[in-house]
């Protein structure tokens, strides 16, 4: 579904992202973890075509983000750390016209579609409210409305719990969960551990924008200096032991 290969990114002079390659399969949550800085939100924007790579590909179901961009943008749904939203529309409004542009042929499904991500988030009493008037939490989840509206195949999802009170985060997890297990592809993003260790099929750690491990939860703890360790506990070990190396 989500394929990275050899992935550059440069500013001037410094290499951001360093020849990264992943792939993210249908039905996985893989959750991309590093520091402030690392290149997670990088990569990122690369791959939904925000930014041009400086050297390597990004392929969304088999459409290379660069030549192929309105064919792969079809496929994905974003959720970046900053959304910035239309504040004189509703959040109905925002999920109409956002609907339309994705499923301009599937007026009835839409609606209904809107309605269920509205109750799934608790947004439903909120929908007509004006988003000037929104709380940090609820444009995260009109956010997450729109995003996941066109059930599309591959999500990106850049720390999207930021903001969210407990009842509204385990919402948005378990929905995530459930796009997952009905084969979307998600990269996920998080400076919670906990979270990525509770809902990541697999994980990448990432630190001065390159991918220094990889595998799933038990993978990394096998081959940690520490066994039985928690997440955090081996993404410190590793992001300490680079700094150390560097």
């Amino acid at each position: 579904m989500l394929e990275i290969n050899n992935l550059i990114k440069n500013y001037g002079k410094k290499e951001a992202v360093k020849k990264i390659s992943l792939s993210v399969k249908p039905g996985e949550i893989y959750g991309f973890l590093g520091h402030n800085g690392a290149g997670k939100t990088t990569t990122i924007k690369v791959c939904t075509g925000l930014l041009k790579p400086s050297s390597g590909s990004v392929r969304i179901c088999g459409y290379d983000i660069v030549s192929e961009p309105l064919e792969a943008k079809k496929n994905f749904g974003y959720v970046p750390e900053n959304p910035y939203l239309f504040d004189k529309l509703t959040g109905r409004e925002l999920l109409d016209m956002v609907s339309g542009i994705y499923m301009k042929d599937k007026r009835y499904s839409a609606v209904k579609r809107i309605d269920e991500l509205l109750k799934e988030l608790q947004m439903t009493d909120e929908a007509d409210k004006l988003i000037g008037a929104y709380s940090h939490g609820m444009r995260r989840k009109i956010t997450i409305c729109a995003a996941l509206i066109h059930n599309p195949s591959v999500i990106f999802l850049d720390e999207p719990t930021t903001g969210l009170d407990a009842s509204s985060a385990k919402a948005a997890k378990d929905l995530f969960r459930k796009h997952a297990d009905e084969g979307s592809a998600i990269l996920f993003t998080t400076h919670v551990l906990e979270i990525a260790e509770r809902l990541c099929d697999r994980i990448g750690i990432i630190y001065q924008g390159e991918l220094i491990a990889e595998g799933t939860f038990e993978e990394l703890k096998e081959r940690s200096e520490y066994p039985g360790t928690t997440l955090e506990d081996i993404f410190l070990n590793l992001t300490n032991k680079n700094r150390a190396e560097g």
